[in-house]
Parts: C-alpha cells; sequence; structure tokens
C-alpha cells in the first residue's frame, strides 16, 4: 500500500516562489534541507492539515528559466472558502486560465507552473 508524500517543482527565485505561496494558497515551510556546500535548497511547503507537501527545489547554478513543456500536469487546491479564494488570486492577478462550465480556474505560480482551484465538493 502507498501513500501520497510530496510532489516537487523546481524554482528559479526561492523566495518570490515562498512569498506566492504563503500569499496565494497559505502553504508555509515545513522542513529545509540545504546541500553543504549550498549547491541546492529544498523546501517542504505544507497545508497545515494533510500529511501531503509541495517540495521546492533551488539550484545555485540554475539562471535561467525551467522548459515547463506544455504544461500538461497541474496540482489541485480545493480552498474552505471558493470565493473568498477565488477574490485574493483576482487581487493577485495570478489567474490564468478559467473553465466556466466546469467551474475551475487555474492560476500560476512564478515559474509558471498551474495550479488548479476547484470550487468544493460536488454532488454525485
Amino acid at each position: 500500500m502507498f501513500k501520497f508524500n510530496h510532489f516537487n517543482f523546481n524554482v528559479l527565485d526561492l523566495e518570490k516562489s515562498l512569498k506566492f505561496y504563503a500569499e496565494a494558497l497559505d502553504l508555509e515551510p515545513t522542513r529545509f534541507i540545504e546541500a553543504d556546500d549550498g549547491s541546492f535548497r529544498l523546501v517542504f511547503l505544507g497545508d497545515g492539515s494533510s500529511d501531503f507537501t509541495l517540495e521546492l527545489t533551488w539550484l545555485k547554478d540554475r539562471d535561467k528559466p525551467y522548459d515547463l513543456g506544455e504544461c500538461e500536469y497541474h496540482l489541485a487546491f480545493m480552498p474552505e472558502d471558493a470565493a473568498k479564494a477565488r477574490g485574493r488570486h483576482e487581487e493577485l492577478g495570478v489567474i490564468c486560465f478559467e473553465n466556466h462550465d466546469m467551474g475551475i480556474y487555474f492560476i500560476n505560480d512564478p515559474d509558471g507552473y498551474w495550479i488548479e482551484i476547484l470550487p468544493g465538493k460536488r454532488p454525485g
């Protein structure tokens, strides 16, 4: 039997990413790992209610944006208050795509990763 543990995004500017995830999704660092030689840092972010974490990996020698391909993957979040979350994301200017028929939208992080925001539990 397997249990989800974490998912990784490589980031170009760790401080900018930490600020984004705190402001947009209330994620806070839960664990840090840093190479002795300073070549990389890992910061694990948690939501305070589940064991699942998002690992942000920063590489010292990386100086250009990551090629995310066609971005045909995403992480999804379900806020407690969808209207409040949407207002926050509109204010931050991070909404990058909306699907009104499905009632979902996506936000972009500083590196271009898409994050789906679900409206809540659907009947059925």
